[in-house]
């Protein structure tokens, strides 16, 4: 009885999209964690936040 284990060779593309899907599944769970946490927020944290991004952008609000 011969059994033979099959062989995984593992290219450079492979390692990248391996890369790519981890990166991407890194950035979902830090998208979902944003939204909870800013869903979770009092809305004055929320606005408060928002409005300080966009004087530090540059960007008018008033």
């Amino acid at each position: 009885m011969n059994i033979s284990t099959p062989s995984i060779t593992i290219t450079p593309t492979t390692t990248a999209a391996i890369s790519m899907l981890a990166q991407l599944g890194a950035a979902l769970l830090l998208g979902l964690v944003m939204l909870y946490a800013v869903g979770f927020s009092e809305a004055s944290v929320a606005h408060n936040a928002a409005h300080d991004v966009r004087h530090a952008t540059g960007r008018p609000c008033h």
